[in-house]
């Protein structure tokens, strides 16, 4: 079968700005390397994945930033989503479009913008992934945890007897049946978790037949059913190698704005009994705010972290400071814990505690600018 992979570019990354913006959101910034986020995703799996078989889902005002950080995706392997309708559409979309292309295909879905250090232990279990799921059942990657994190999802998972042959080996089991998955937690519960062992943090990658999702989605989702067969019709006489981009996304996008905003873990994860996890330790984060940049760089003496030309500080500890302005110094007094980010546009000051709130002072700042 065609292994394919599915990478979602379509968010709008604002719990980073000023960083990113509307028009270059997070999974195009060089956050936490010299390349860009979605260029360290595609160099990761073009390593498992030739490039004429990597998918690129995402809005369609993303176009030219995608064919000048990604030449050698083909341009007819970009999926313009007509408008934001949440994973579990994206996915069912984008999985009719493969099924089209590649009838008998396995299909990766990662997200664009998450940090893997690890690299040859992510490619070896998602080469393992693929080859559980030719067996209809969604395999998915959890990690394994190393502290009682309160801000990712829980995926619980059965503890398996080992088989005659791995108590022979001494081996551990790879793979393992999923019981539930778990909405982030407060502190209390998640320290239940990291006690009970069998209790992993949900990354948002899975692998699955391109056709076995489709069935899944259809099976547990009535409205996401009747929209996808309806768009299936649609597509019918349609060869998507010639008909792609945005005349695609125009045509179809009647029928796909009718789809329920709901992500792929409620539509489907909390509903099917086939998902089968693999526990991974591949220094992995997903970067999901300002905050989560504590864990990824390293620290001056005094905890803070400085992506910055130039700062001086006096008495001031577990900050981070980022300065985009060349030739401009930051100087910090007798702060603690808070987040200074300096653009050529705009100034955020806040506290580390308060940095999943970003959208809420952007919602604020346009409403204002209105």
């Amino acid at each position: 079968m065609d292994k394919v992979v599915l990478i979602m570019a379509g968010g709008s990354g604002t719990r980073f700005w000023p960083l990113s913006t509307n028009e270059r959101p997070k999974q195009f910034l060089d956050l936490v390397s010299e390349k860009t986020m979605i260029r360290e995703t595609v160099d990761r799996v073009v390593k498992l994945v030739p490039a004429e078989k990597i998918f690129i889902s995402t809005n369609i005002a993303y176009l030219d930033i995608i064919k000048k950080e990604l030449p050698e995706i083909p341009e007819k392997n970009i999926i313009f989503e007509p408008m934001a309708r949440d994973t579990a559409a994206c996915i069912g979309y984008a999985a009719l479009i493969i099924q089209k292309i590649h009838k008998d295909s396995i299909m990766a879905v990662l997200p664009s913008d998450h940090l893997i250090k690890k690299e040859k232990e992510f490619l070896e279990s998602l080469n393992f992934a693929f080859e559980e799921a030719e067996k209809d059942v969604i395999v998915t990657l959890g990690i394994k945890p190393s502290y009682p994190e309160t801000g990712y999802g829980y995926i619980e998972y059965f503890k398996n007897k080992k088989s005659k042959k791995q108590e022979e080996d001494n081996e551990e089991c790879k793979i393992y049946k999923v019981k539930s998955f778990r909405e982030k937690p407060n502190r209390e519960i998640a320290e239940k978790y990291i006690e009970q062992g069998n209790y992993l943090w949900n990354s948002g990658m899975f692998v699955w037949k391109t056709e076995f999702i489709l069935n899944e989605i259809k099976k547990y989702m009535d409205s996401h059913k009747e929209v996808l067969e309806k768009i299936e019709k649609m597509l019918e006489n349609k060869d998507l190698n010639e008909f792609y981009g945005k005349a695609l996304s125009d045509y179809v996008s009647g029928e796909f704005e009718t789809f329920e905003k709901i992500s792929i873990d409620f539509g489907v994860m909390e509903h099917t009994k086939s998902v089968l996890v693999i526990p991974v330790d591949i220094s992995w984060n997903d970067v999901g705010s300002f905050k989560s940049l504590d864990e990824i760089f390293p620290k001056d003496k005094k905890g803070n972290v400085i992506r910055a030309e130039k700062y001086s500080e006096i008495d001031s500890e577990g900050n981070i400071i980022i300065n985009k302005e060349k030739g401009k110094i930051i100087a910090t007094i007798g702060i603690e814990d808070i987040v200074i980010v300096n653009t050529e546009d705009a100034l955020l000051v806040c506290h580390k505690d308060k940095s999943q709130e970003i959208k809420k002072i952007l919602n604020k700042i346009e409403k204002e600018n209105k």
